[in-house]
């Protein structure tokens, strides 16, 4: 009976009837406080989240999940490296590849690039390269042709389309009677992809293994072996694992490593967002404390009679804190619904916003992305509206404490 007396007085106080309604009035603001902060907190999370998985998604279709190649760039027994990674269950393609570093020319214009040697057929299951293409296909690769796959970037730099031709030049030199010479080969474009990212588009060119094999002098080795797994984010530990089972004496590396500064910084980004953002819903909950005090100064006549009438000071304590905590908890439920909601419609408040404003929020040259994606994940809807409830819950400490210390006989001496 207690506990519901509590909770009865408790609730009626979160909607007082004064003369001027002016603590009502506070009391609804710090909930729309803490609501908008939570809401923001939520949303920001979310898009950032989703902007992860995108670019992840976007560098992966073209990078490997994992790579095993020869300390000196050269894997000449690629054969049953690639046999004993496909027995792990785990693993679901393998594909061989050569890669080293170029300058593609054409006329006056060069570009430095990264040349990857692929089989048309095994790069299939390895990458989604076929699924960039803008125009030709990776299948266009014939191995004696010399032809080349270059970005859509690149494309634009050299001032080359399809069916023109460039002159590939490497690092590696040729000894001949009139000196020291780049080694070079006039190369065919048949094919330009889009993946997107701008590392990728302007410095990556694909050739045909056989191609870049001749081209660089590995005869039948090539410089390791891509892996796919089943779980991308079980790589590091397969790959770890296949190369102890292997004996060692290969270097092994996973998306994790290769990418490992850009998803740190994304990581960091949003701890520090989320520290920002969390410090304008703590504003919003300690408004709590200036709401109570203030209901704890409007009830001192009611305090006064509930303790004469034998009210003890921790009944009148839990009055306040129930509450507080109902200002809070109905602040964080309806932020959010508000969060959630915004975070499932961000894309099309941005082309609202873009509309009128006539401006590009979100610019591909800046973002690499052309829209905002948003991605929910539940432990952090979880943890935000955990820790905005607690702060709430936090600041009812102290009104409520002033209000169980307050003292019948003065209280009543004014009313």
């Amino acid at each position: 009976m207690r506990g519901l007396y509590e909770w009865q007085v408790g609730t009626r106080y979160v909607r007082p009837r004064t003369r001027t309604g002016f603590v009502s009035f506070i009391s609804a603001i710090s909930m729309l406080g803490i609501a908008i902060g939570v809401a923001v907190l939520i949303i920001v999370l979310s898009v950032m989240n989703g902007f992860e998985k995108e670019l992840r998604e976007r560098i992966l279709a073209l990078a490997s999940h994992a790579t095993i190649t020869g300390f000196d760039d050269t894997l000449p027994h690629w054969q049953s490296v690639r046999e004993h990674a496909l027995e792990n269950e785990k693993v679901v393609a393998v594909a061989p590849f050569i890669e080293g570093e170029g300058m593609l020319v054409n006329g006056d214009r060069l570009n430095g690039i990264l040349v990857r040697g692929m089989d048309p057929l095994a790069e299939r299951d390895v990458s989604a390269l076929e699924g960039l293409m803008q125009s030709g296909s990776p299948a266009d690769l014939e191995a004696g042709r010399y032809r080349v796959l270059i970005g859509s970037a690149l494309a634009e730099s050299l001032d080359v389309g399809v069916g023109d031709t460039a002159i590939l030049l490497i690092s590696k030199a040729n000894v001949t009677p009139a000196g020291i010479v780049p080694r070079m080969r006039r190369f065919t474009v048949v094919g330009i992809f889009e993946a997107g990212m701008h590392e990728f588009d302007l410095g990556l060119a694909f050739v045909h293994l056989q191609d870049a094999a001749r081209l660089y002098r590995l005869g039948d080795s090539v410089s390791g072996v891509r892996l796919r797994f089943a779980d991308m984010f079980e790589a590091p530990r397969e790959v770890t694992r296949i190369a102890r089972e292997m004996g060692g004496g290969v270097y092994i590396s996973d998306w994790t490593r290769k990418h490992a500064n850009f998803f740190r910084s994304i990581q960091l980004t949003k701890t520090v967002m989320f520290v920002i953002l969390l410090l304008v819903v703590g504003v919003a909950a300690f408004n709590i404390v200036s709401t109570l005090v203030m209901v704890v100064r409007d009830k001192q006549g009611d305090i006064a009679i509930l303790r004469t009438l034998g009210a003890s000071p921790r009944s009148v304590m839990g009055m306040f804190m129930i509450q507080g905590t109902l200002i809070g908890a109905m602040g964080t439920l309806a932020g959010v619904i508000l969060g959630v909601v915004g975070a499932l419609n961000v894309e099309a408040i941005v082309r609202w916003l873009e509309g009128v404003l006539r401006t590009d929020l979100v610019s591909p040259e800046v973002y690499f992305l052309s829209d905002l994606p948003a991605r929910i994940q539940l432990t952090d809807v979880t943890k935000i509206a955990l820790t905005a409830f607690l702060l709430a819950l936090v600041s009812t400490v102290f009104p409520a404490w002033r209000a169980a210390k307050t003292r019948p006989a003065e209280a009543l001496r004014h009313e």
